[in-house]
């Protein structure tokens, strides 16, 4: 529902960009335009009423509408400019412009009307007398990418107060029209002009005759195999250049990019005959470069001389397709040792990319520059938004080129980063989704070992996963068990499955409907003697041993007697003994549910206390906890001590490495109560009553460190 302030007056609307721009934030205004959706028949039926709504700048830019309903709606608002480009579902150039013109008031109001990419579909008009020449007040007419023909192009330049015009990629073949609006036209953009059919000195007069023009652009955009296509074209804008300044005379903007035959003493006469030129467009010219550019430091150029060029030319050819990827392949140059934060310039690599979403060509050079542009710590000086807005762009360059390995290689290095991956926000369900579908159809060793790193990271922040994505981690693993390998690769899989399931129960019973168990103790037995692939197993087991319902599937005598043997092994590192303990601690803690011989968990119990007792302090840090959550069952005061043991133990060691963060955790799970229950019952054991009191000694005293900290900083502000 949408209620209105009589007489509402919204001064423009922008569908393109998703919001709805006032002149008064004061004017209410309808949640489905503030919630992102763009306007189509049925939501654009608000704007009907003229007399209660006013609207006077519309863009329908890229919106699904009909005919019918763009005339219902807009025609009767006594517009000032609209924007219709690449606008779809029956919406043509002849269909907007009936519509206008059947409006009195829009026929005259009129000055701005873009109708890019548009069918014009002239034909099916039915009144002959109806053309752009019936929208009187017209100035700023932009048709690029239409059918422009040259009859309408005549119609088109009858307009009487038409000073900007863009036919850029049209087939017209004949500019002779742009005669009558000499007087009137400011700005002339003929960009790609690929079916003129004039002589170049007929174009040349054509052109000289345009007094009024002040902005020319008759660039071309043509690839490398047709170079030899545009030398009319290339003719024209040499004799242009050489011409005296009679030619032209109010000419302060020449876009003449993509003409490669034209020479720097041509451009050296052009430059030094124009004292009031504030743009050269120069880019894939070769000429850019040129000494006689170098003095006027006024004048912007597009061009592959230096970032400043570079930069003018992405924001001049956003839609440009050619010019921006001969842009971004210049941009890579520059950046490649970047050692300063350029967001303006990263925001620059974006837009390309927004512009040209399905283009390999800009993705493959963008996403190349992204790396440049964020490696290393250039991301974290950069806005957290800018950031967010690029990492959207790499899952969409991933998404849209699924099988180019140089796009997914470039992707992978700009996301292989501990501050992108852990600090910023964005989809990570999503962006592990895409890495793990690349990897299952990939085997090259350097982006299999990037992809595993980043998904190691990303599932650890991931709460629900599917089956079939487990299954391709486990592959990769069985991959490099069979050969006996332990690489990097190896090493970001089990991390990855790890992560995966901590403190996710769903995806714990996912591993072992994948057969995980049985890899895993093939995987725990053959790597014997390599601690760092023990402890990411251990690791995973203990995660799977801390949910109830799964802990029958652990009963395994043989797999339990192989645990026992690693933790009672002095010669293995203390990283492996402690999550073969955690194991164990777990399963044992639970009478009932011990499915297996009884002295077999009496020994087990005896041992944990004996082994846990020996271990020294590690003071690197080696496992790091969502919660205490897990350790809840284990600390009460009826669990045998070497459960209590292990779960103490485990508490003490990490809130010893990081205190501050594991002591507000203690509060917040209920933690602190159990310990101090523990310490002040009669039967807890010496052992554990000591390690007790030294975390809450610990706790104590970092909760006084951090209260007296902000006293002192309150005092000081004060």
């Amino acid at each position: 529902r949408c209620t209105w302030i009589y007489r509402l007056q919204v001064d423009q609307i922008v569908c393109e960009s998703f919001e709805l721009n006032r002149a008064n934030p004061t004017y209410l205004v309808p949640n489905f335009l503030l919630e992102g959706k763009m306007l189509n028949d049925s939501t654009v039926g608000i704007f009907r009423d003229s007399k209660e709504l006013r609207l006077r700048r519309a863009s329908i830019r890229c919106c699904v509408m009909s005919a019918d309903a763009f005339r219902l709606a807009l025609c009767s608002h006594r517009l000032l400019e609209l924007d219709a480009s690449w606008a779809s579902e029956g919406l043509t150039g002849a269909s907007v412009v009936s519509g206008l013109v059947s409006s009195p008031e829009c026929s005259v109001s009129l000055q701005r009307l873009s109708l890019n990419g548009l069918h014009l579909d002239w034909g099916s008009l039915e009144e002959s007398c109806v053309g752009f020449s019936s929208l009187l007040g017209l100035r700023t007419l932009h048709l690029a990418n239409t059918d422009l023909t040259d009859d309408i192009l005549e119609d088109i330049c009858s307009l009487p107060h038409l000073e900007s015009l863009d036919i850029s990629c049209t087939p017209v073949s004949n500019l002779s029209a742009l005669l009558q609006c000499k007087n009137s036209l400011r700005s002339l953009i003929a960009h790609r002009l690929r079916q003129l059919n004039m002589s170049p000195s007929r174009l040349l007069f054509v052109l000289s005759q345009l007094d009024a023009l002040r902005h020319l652009d008759f660039s071309d955009d043509r690839p490398p195999a047709e170079d030899t296509d545009g030398r009319d074209g290339d003719e024209v804008a040499r004799q242009l250049l050489e011409g005296s300044s009679r030619i032209l005379p109010s000419l302060v903007s020449l876009d003449l990019s993509g003409r490669k035959m034209i020479g720097e003493a041509a451009l050296a006469a052009f430059v030094e005959s124009r004292s009031g030129l504030i743009f050269l467009g120069l880019l894939a010219t070769g000429l850019s470069s040129s000494h006689v550019l170098t003095s006027l430091r006024n004048l912007k150029v597009t061009g592959e001389a230096n970032e400043n060029q570079v930069c003018e030319a992405l924001r001049k050819y956003t839609e440009r397709e050619c010019f921006v990827q001969k842009a971004l392949i210049q941009l890579y140059r520059l950046t490649t040792d970047a050692d300063t934060a350029q967001p303006d310039m990263l925001e620059l690599v974006l837009g390309a990319m927004k512009s040209h979403p399905s283009s390999l060509h800009v993705h493959l050079v963008a996403t190349a520059c992204v790396f440049n542009l964020t490696t290393q710590d250039l991301a974290e000086a950069m806005p957290v938004s800018l950031i967010c807005s690029t990492i959207t762009q790499l899952l969409h360059a991933m998404k849209t080129f699924p099988n180019h390995q140089q796009v997914q290689k470039n992707c992978l290095l700009a996301l292989c980063s501990d501050y992108i991956l852990q600090d910023i926000p964005f989809d990570r369900y999503v962006a592990a989704m895409l890495v793990i579908n690349w990897l299952s159809n990939h085997q090259d060793p350097t982006l299999q070992r990037m992809a595993v790193a980043v998904i190691s990271i990303l599932v650890a922040k991931v709460e629900t996963f599917k089956n079939s994505r487990i299954t391709q981690l486990l592959a990769i693993v069985q991959q490099k068990a069979m050969v006996g390998v332990v690489d990097s690769t190896l090493k970001f899989a089990l991390s990855a499955l790890w992560n995966l399931t901590d403190e996710m129960p769903s995806a714990a019973r996912s591993f072992i409907q994948c057969q995980g168990l049985e890899l895993y103790e093939e995987v725990l037995e053959s790597y014997y003697n390599e601690p760092t692939i023990q402890q990411k197993i251990l690791g995973l087991l203990n995660n799977i041993a801390e949910v109830k319902e799964l802990q029958a599937d652990l009963m395994d005598e043989g797999l339990l007697e192989h645990i026992v043997i690693l933790l009672k092994d002095t010669q293995v590192e203390v990283g492996v003994r402690y999550f073969a303990g955690g194991i164990l601690a777990h399963l044992t803690s639970k009478a009932e549910a011990w499915t297996l011989d009884q002295d077999f968990r009496d020994a087990i119990l005896k041992q944990l206390h004996e082994s846990i007792i020996t271990w020294a302090h590690l003071e690197r840090e080696m496992v790091s906890y969502r919660s205490f959550c897990p350790f809840c069952p284990l600390l009460q005061t009826c669990q045998p001590s070497g459960v209590q043991l292990w779960a103490v133990w485990a508490i003490h060691l990490v809130c010893s490495q990081n205190t501050s963060h594991y002591s507000s955790m203690l509060e917040r799970d209920g933690v602190t109560e159990l310990l101090k229950a523990l310490a002040a019952h009669p039967d807890t054991h010496s052992d554990i009553q000591r390690l007790v009191g030294s975390i809450l000694r610990t706790c104590k005293w970092i909760k006084f460190y951090i209260y007296s900290t902000k006293c002192k900083k309150e005092k000081r502000n004060s």
